[in-house]
């Protein structure tokens, strides 16, 4: 079996459960997934993360076999799944709005796919009994849909997935109609419940929360494309694009131009004037070319004196222009001598709890704590 390769990076698992080789989708004109190539390993989460209109629902929706591929091949434990239609393929699917049927009670939505393949019905009474069991909804299997929390919903609708036993479930958005507490809740209970299960995972989204918190390896898409595959560790904090530096994570981005290049070390100038220094070993930049520099807020510094720095920093004197308050969240938004805006993490020291709108402070930030790249054309 090839190895897939993306940006240098090699996945080398022996035995993924999910293979997508050089998958494109065309229509009409349009090119919706493009030359897409991943693995998935066995029991692991996998995320594909990506605006609106990136692709990933249509490359989920071929992994189904709801849409064909236009050309490349799709690979389920090494069965390539072209041609195979959906009722066909060993996956399940959990969509946003869940589809579960109102007039069925908790028991015969579980049990419904068991009944399409003709299981005996002692056989479906055992298997969704164990099933809501592990998905912490005993003894539930008589009652009503409508008498189940959003969050119970959720559940049920995942047992009725993994009741069939799939090789590999696919979730589509599945928390994006829950309220922001109970999204936050079933962030952790996905990933508990797909350690429980020890089945493979592929869940797309375009909340960055969602796919840092769950997978053990994200996707960043754009363009009908694979940006960037990794940790979430290592999207995070090695971004290889600018688009994966300023889609995952709050960053500030920053137009400058190269002045000078000294080995890793580069100095820019902003558009606004400020001068900079960014280490940006391998970012292949010359002096004169335009550049876009990211800066996480929490890489920031913030002081009420300019003492408190060294001189290996870059460092600004800024008015705080407001301040947000969001409990251990909160950020104060800064503008520089050059008229910049900076957002910066609150720090939680509680010694800046009363900083006002005008207040003079001071900004700094190490050179190896930014990204940089080249600029965009047009």
């Amino acid at each position: 079996m090839p190895l897939s390769k993306l940006r240098g990076k090699v996945l080398t698992d022996t035995n993924p459960d999910l293979v997508c080789h050089d998958l494109t989708k065309d229509f009409d004109a349009f090119r919706a997934v493009d030359h897409v190539s991943f693995e998935v390993p066995q029991g692991s989460f996998f995320s594909i993360l990506g605006p609106s209109g990136c692709g990933k629902t249509t490359l989920l929706r071929m992994i189904a076999g709801f849409q064909s591929p236009t050309s490349g091949d799709l690979r389920i434990k090494g069965k390539s799944m072209i041609g195979v239609p959906p009722n066909k393929r060993p996956v399940s699917m959990v969509f946003q709005h869940l589809a579960l049927f109102p007039t069925m009670n908790i028991g015969d939505n579980v049990g419904f796919g068991l009944r399409q393949r003709g299981v005996a019905r002692s056989e479906i009474t055992r298997r969704v009994g164990e099933v809501l069991d592990r998905v912490g909804l005993p003894g539930v299997s008589s009652r009503r849909i409508n008498q189940l929390s959003g969050g119970q919903k959720q559940r049920v609708a995942i047992a009725r997935c993994m009741v069939l036993e799939p090789d590999v479930l696919l979730l589509d958005e599945p928390l994006g109609a829950l309220d922001l507490k109970l999204r936050e809740h079933m962030k952790v209970e996905l990933k508990s419940l797909q350690a429980a299960f020890n089945t493979t995972f592929v869940y797309i989204t375009h909340d960055q929360s969602e796919a840092l918190v769950m997978s053990d390896n994200v996707a960043v898409m754009n363009h009908g494309r694979f940006e960037q595959i990794g940790a979430p560790h290592d999207v995070y904090h090695e971004p290889k694009t600018a688009f994966v530096a300023g889609f995952v994570g709050e960053a500030n981005k920053i137009d400058a131009k190269v002045s000078s290049v000294n080995g890793a070390m580069l100095t820019l100038t902003s558009d606004t004037g400020t001068q900079m220094k960014v280490a940006a070993a391998g970012a292949d930049l010359s002096a004169g070319q335009g550049a876009q520099v990211f800066l996480r807020p929490e890489a920031i510094e913030l002081s009420k004196s300019r003492d408190q720095f060294d001189g290996d920093r870059n460092i600004s004197q800024c008015t705080v222009s407001s301040v947000l308050f969001n409990g251990a969240n909160s950020s104060v938004i800064v503008r520089d001598a050059g008229g910049h805006l900076i957002s910066v993490a609150m720090p939680q020291t509680g010694s800046f709890a009363d900083l006002r709108v005008g207040d003079e402070v001071f900004t700094a930030w190490h050179p190896n704590k930014a990204r940089c790249y080249l600029a965009a054309k047009g």
